[in-house]
């Protein structure tokens, strides 16, 4: 297993874990309210960043743990890297366009907010899924 498709792995795990710990948080301080009620930022936002923590603290890991591993990437991973930037892009852009529709119809914050976040998530699982298909498999012939 390369370097790279190690990273996909870590980001992808991450990045599920990261959300479901959210989503446990949320519904947990909801309380039988309404979830537009739920204090919802400070969860947001510290799972954003402690996913970005964990995402640095396991690249360090798997660089202690095999040292001699070779870190160079050739032609083929800069392409998986882009073909699975591009997979994922596609939910940043319904993300951003989800929002602005709620904004303009006037939904509650926490909704919007919400699905930005899902929106990112998706797009990181997406993409991440997509970078280790084609790093067990081949690049799609387009």
């Amino acid at each position: 297993m390369t370097h790279e498709e190690k990273r996909a792995w870590i980001r992808l795990v991450v990045s599920v874990v990261g959300y479901a710990a959210y989503v446990v948080t949320v519904a947990g301080r909801a309380g039988g309210r309404p979830l537009t009620e739920a204090p919802y930022v400070a969860a947001l936002l510290w799972t954003v960043g402690g996913a970005i923590a964990a995402s640095i603290l396991a690249e360090i890991v798997m660089a202690v743990v095999n040292p001699g591993a070779s870190r160079v990437t050739d032609v083929r991973d800069k392409e998986i890297a882009r073909f699975g930037e591009h997979v994922g892009q596609a939910f940043v852009v319904i993300g951003a366009v989800a929002a602005m529709l709620m904004a303009m119809a006037g939904w509650d914050r926490f909704w919007i907010a919400n699905v930005v976040y899902l929106c990112f998530v998706l797009s990181s699982v997406l993409g991440g899924v997509a970078r280790i298909v084609v790093y067990r498999r081949s690049m799609p012939e387009w």
